[in-house]
């Protein structure tokens, strides 16, 4: 039998995802011979720092004979380096060897002002002339200098009704749904298309089962008893409230929570719809549902087009964030929040920070890669304490941007809260406070809503049949506030995005979002970088434990 003729071996290069495989081509079955590639990362820390401070830059490589980082050049191997950007700047990593390259980079953002950390602490359903209104004539009233607080309204039949003082845990919830409670109360004025702000007296008033009388006389016009929220008024009063702050939307919480990470409620990008109201089909009466994308195949809310018109689609939206922009300049952020599935949960809705792990409506659970960012404050222990962000704090993990949400109990929404909020947002504010973030941070704390109590300021427009809506109060607390300074000019939960994006050098969300908008304000009103910064001096406030603890987890919203 004639044997083949042996053929000499060829090796063959073949570039593989980065590094070379050479072959052996054959007849003798030669093995494989794979040529690591390189592998290599860098951090930068911190990685947003203020104009003339420096950072870390650390990094690590392996299979690789050359190393070099632009803007320094070659360096060794794995190392680390103390850089000062003059701006904010990419440091890209390259390193070669035998089995090809990898490139990796961090990013530093130099912020415009000294301003490292924002943290948004989101409370519930109050109007300015509620929760910092007081009786001229009473004189242990408590007010406000300088700010612009009514102490009696005007009703639908033209009479003067005198604000008086109310619980903060009062035991009833006035609606503030856009319809009817916005439209009753705004009145809006069919020749000047500005609302009279008349109609307070015809907002629904809802009571517990079983007490149908539960509320006095002109109930939604009323203001929080001063001794129920001493916290409040003593960072009012020492750092810097705003009086012209008003929600973006004209509906509930459920939208208000998508604006103020995203400056919209559009179900879908570039979209002229909002989302209007809360979400139905999520309270069967015994137990409260899942709502967002992990809602129940029948789970519903209203959308409103430029002309009005509302209609229900599922509760489930994909629109550009303010943390997509935080992700794309490598910044921190969190949201804490008591539960996964509440309409004060504000990711769950959007698609792609929640990644449902099934196609929606049959999802049941967020598993998304920023849904990692989204801490659950939903122990027992959380009720009165947010003790999540505490630890951060406390272990100097505090992220560029933090949203943090109070549970029902710890909230100022009527008939919910325990009384526990102004605590509970004093915890947070004496941690930074008395904490090395102190000197880099500002917190800021409003309202998702008016609540349906009264408030004599009318929004400063209607846009797109939904924006704007009423006032609520803004604190703004930080060794850059004004001390002891009432703000007058008009912002909206797009001026804190503003604010952001120009601290940081981000982008805008999206065209026609409220971090666009021209009537609006960006916040820096509200500070003075040039100022000595202010020594923080502690709240004072109850202890949590002064309040009454079942022992079961955190509630959320009973409807709103």
């Amino acid at each position: 039998m004639r044997r083949p003729k042996l053929l000499p071996s060829i090796s063959l290069l073949i570039c593989v995802a980065g590094g070379l495989l050479t072959l052996n081509v054959c007849g003798g079955g030669g093995a494989a011979n794979t040529t690591a590639a390189p592998v290599a990362s860098i951090t930068a820390s911190p990685n947003a720092i203020p104009a003339g401070q420096s950072v870390m830059l650390s990094w690590q490589t392996s299979n690789a004979t050359s190393v070099s980082i632009q803007g320094l050049g070659t360096v060794a191997a794995s190392g680390s380096q103390k850089v000062t950007p003059a701006s904010s700047t990419d440091y890209q990593l390259t390193a070669t060897g035998p089995g090809g390259m990898a490139k990796v980079a961090a990013q530093v953002t130099v912020t415009t002002t000294p301003i490292e950390h924002v943290v948004i602490i989101f409370q519930e359903n109050r109007s300015v002339d509620n929760l910092f209104g007081s009786d001229r004539f009473n004189p242990n009233g408590r007010q406000l200098p300088n700010a612009d607080i009514a102490d009696f309204g005007i009703n639908s039949h033209g009479d003067l009704v005198p604000l008086t003082a109310v619980s903060i845990k009062a035991p009833y919830n006035p609606d503030h749904s856009r319809i009817p409670a916005f439209q009753d109360m705004c009145d809006i004025s069919s020749s000047t298309g500005n609302c009279k702000m008349d109609g307070a007296d015809k907002i629904q008033i809802f009571c517990d089962p079983g007490k149908p009388n539960c509320a006095p006389p002109n109930p939604q016009f009323k203001y929080v008893q001063g001794g129920d929220v001493q916290p409040y008024f003593q960072m009012a009063e020492t750092y810097t409230f705003g009086d012209r702050m008003f929600q973006t939307n004209q509906g509930p919480s459920f939208p208000a929570h998508q604006f103020i990470i995203s400056g919209t409620s559009a179900p879908s990008a570039g979209s002229d719809l909002f989302v209007a109201e809360n979400p139905t089909g999520i309270d069967t009466g015994v137990s409260k549902q899942k709502t967002g994308c992990i809602a129940a195949p029948e789970a519903t809310v209203l959308t409103i087009d430029p002309n009005g018109i509302e209609t229900p689609v599922y509760p489930c939206l994909d629109h550009p964030t303010l943390t997509d922009e935080l992700n794309t300049s490598q910044l921190s952020w969190r949201y804490y929040a008591p539960s996964d599935g509440s309409i004060w949960t504000g990711p769950n809705a959007i698609q792609h920070m929640c990644g449902p792990n099934a196609t929606p409506p049959n999802a049941t659970a967020c598993t998304g890669s920023d849904w990692s960012n989204v801490v659950l404050q939903n122990s027992s222990n959380d009720v009165h304490t947010p003790n999540a962000v505490l630890a951060d704090i406390s272990s100097g993990k505090l992220a560029t941007v933090t949203w943090v949400i109070p549970s029902g109990e710890a909230s100022d929404h009527p008939r919910g809260t325990d009384g526990s909020g102004p605590t509970w947002v004093s915890q947070i504010v004496n941690a930074i406070g008395n904490s090395p973030y102190w000197a880099n941070t500002a917190i800021i704390i409003t309202w998702d809503d008016w609540g349906g109590w009264y408030d004599h300021v009318p929004p400063p427009a209607i846009l797109n049949a939904y924006e704007f809506g009423f006032r609520v109060p803004l604190i703004v607390v930080s060794p850059y506030a004004k001390p002891q300074y009432v703000s007058h000019q008009v912002y909206d939960f797009g001026s804190i995005m503003k604010f952001i994006e120009k601290d940081f050098g981000l982008s805008t969300v999206a065209a026609g979002y409220a971090d666009t908008f021209t009537l609006t304000g960006d916040l820096m009103d509200c500070f003075n970088f040039s100022q000595q910064p202010l020594v923080f001096k502690t709240i004072v406030a109850s202890a949590p434990s002064r309040f009454k603890h079942t022992g079961s987890p955190p509630s959320d919203p009973d409807d709103d």
